[in-house]
């Protein structure tokens, strides 16, 4: 009796819980279905997903000096004096005949710099592929692809497999970083909004690059070496879950109603876009040339510690964010000084790496450092949602390309630095490095001028309303089309509009949603 009345609770028990997850479960799918949490929840994933890429590029930078070790213990225990010859010989040739073939400051230059180099190889390949599929695939494939790179990473046992994986690594890049900003742009419509998401989109890419090489030092001291990446690789792993959770990218899709980009090759000559990629490759060559030569420089020149070389670039993060949250303030209230922004933050950056040669210790090095840092992100943070501003009024509200054009910018810096910078100074010396990147900007300010009558586009509804009696283009449209005829708007048909009667329309339509904050009319 005793046996039946257990069994009954436990049964009783079990279906209360099987009832409690059932609700979870259900609130859960409609949480998943209201339009501001999927966004919330589709930002929260590309954060993730750029801070892993940023953590990934910079964690194995306390660990380099374990591989440098086992490499010489491969080499000297293995094959002797033949195999050093042959690894001359391939560096050698790999390099060309003006590197030392010995040095292993250029095996690890090559290393860090072959990311950035194949990413810019992709880059124009994978922003036409978003633009065709749409950002979550392309995302799904470049988490897939960063994770397979992190699990070589943690396996690796020499230099070729390293710079395999750091390859693969950048061919994730080029998918996942270029997909989920523009995935940001698309969802953001409204300026204010685009602002705030993409800014905090940067901060999640500064905070990764800030925290992996202590993250990957503390782990590989107390646990080992292999560590730092699977832990990296599982936070992967949970990123692609909950992306397949939200988005469900192999559901089923309209794929005719996807709105056709504009091909890449056309955003590239574009004026306006060119003066931002240029922009954001000039702004970003001092961080990436500093950061493979400034340790050496300090070393020599201020007699620094190693812990002061290790958290060189720690006390910049806060004004970095700084950067952000000042941008997007003034960005909601002043919009049409985008450009203005990005201009002050190319001369503070300019004037900051000017003035980092003279520093004579740890203490006055740090200003010019946060200086350079906080102009990046004024820079930064203004420019990129204006590539999104640009695509919107001047080709079709589709991100993927323009968007892996600024990537290709940040690219073309952070492939160059790990090269070229330490070729720069053994040949002019680090001041005239410092002085020629501090020059580059402070030049190119000035040219941001040419976005000043771009920027200042009003926000309205009447350019999508003409667009709109053309007939539907893309899913957006379709939808805006059926809610305007469900308030009871009737449209004029397809090519009515002649004379005035463009202004008659726009005035019928002021009553329309005031959702349909991404398009824009000319000034």
């Amino acid at each position: 009796m005793a046996t039946e009345g257990g069994a009954g609770l436990a049964k009783s028990a079990v279906e209360k819980l099987s009832d409690a997850m059932g609700e979870k479960t259900k609130q859960l799918g409609t949480a998943m279905q209201d339009v501001h949490r999927q966004r919330r929840l589709i930002l929260v994933i590309v954060c993730v997903a750029l801070f892993l890429d940023n953590m990934l590029y910079m964690v194995i930078v306390p660990i380099m000096p374990s591989y440098l070790a086992m490499w010489e213990a491969q080499e000297s225990n293995a094959s002797g004096a033949n195999a050093k010859a042959a690894n001359a010989s391939w560096t050698k040739a790999m390099l060309g005949p003006g590197y030392p073939p010995e040095n292993e400051d250029i095996k690890i230059g090559v290393l860090f710099a072959s990311k950035a180099i194949l990413q810019l190889l992709v880059n124009p390949l994978s922003g036409t592929f978003i633009d065709r599929v749409g950002y979550d695939i392309p995302l799904l494939i470049g988490l897939t692809v960063m994770f397979l790179s992190t699990i070589i990473f943690a396996l690796a046992e020499n230099y070729a497999t390293l710079f395999a994986a750091r390859s693969l690594q950048g061919l994730g890049s080029a998918f996942a970083d270029t997909s989920g900003i523009a995935m940001i742009a698309d969802k953001y419509t409204e300026e204010s909004e685009r602002s705030r998401a993409l800014g905090i989109a940067l901060a999640f890419i500064s905070f990764g690059s800030l925290v992996a090489p202590p993250f990957g030092g503390v782990l590989y001291e107390f646990a080992g070496r292999q560590v730092p990446f699977l832990v990296l690789a599982s936070v992967c792993l949970l990123d692609c879950l909950l992306l397949l959770t939200v988005i469900k990218p192999f559901g089923h899709r309209a794929r005719e109603n996807m709105l056709v980009g504009t091909p890449i090759h056309r955003l590239m000559i574009d004026p306006y876009i060119a003066v931002v990629a240029g922009a954001l490759t000039t702004c970003n060559i001092p961080l990436a040339f500093l950061e493979p030569t400034i340790a050496t420089w300090m070393k020599k020149s201020m007699g620094a510690s190693e812990w002061e070389m290790g958290v060189t670039w720690l006390p910049a993060f806060f004004p970095h964010v700084l950067g952000v949250y000042v941008t997007v303030k003034l960005a909601a209230k002043y919009p049409h000084l985008q450009w203005f922004y990005g201009a002050l933050g190319m001369v503070i950056i300019g004037a900051s790496s000017c003035t980092v040669p003279a520093c004579r210790n740890f203490g006055q090095l740090i200003v010019p450092l946060c200086g350079i840092c906080f102009g990046i992100a004024l820079v930064d943070t203004a420019l990129l949602p204006t590539l999104a501003f640009l695509v919107d009024v001047r080709h079709v509200s589709v991100y993927g390309s323009v968007y892996a054009i600024a990537d290709i910018s940040y690219s073309v810096a952070y492939a160059l630095g790990p090269i070229v910078a330490s070729q720069i100074v053994h040949s002019l010396g680090f001041v005239q490095l410092n002085l020629g990147m501090g020059l580059a900007n402070v030049l190119y300010a000035p040219v941001l001028l040419l976005l000043k009558n771009v920027c200042q586009m009003k926000a309205s509804h009447s350019e999508r309303n003409i667009l709109l009696e053309e007939g539907p283009k893309g899913l957006y449209d379709t939808i805006k089309m059926q809610e305007r005829k469900g308030k009871g708007k009737t449209p004029h048909p397809a090519g009515g509009m002649e004379g005035n009667s463009v202004d008659s329309y726009h005035r019928e339509l002021t009553g329309a949603s005031e959702e349909d904050s991404s398009d824009y009319e000319y000034s």
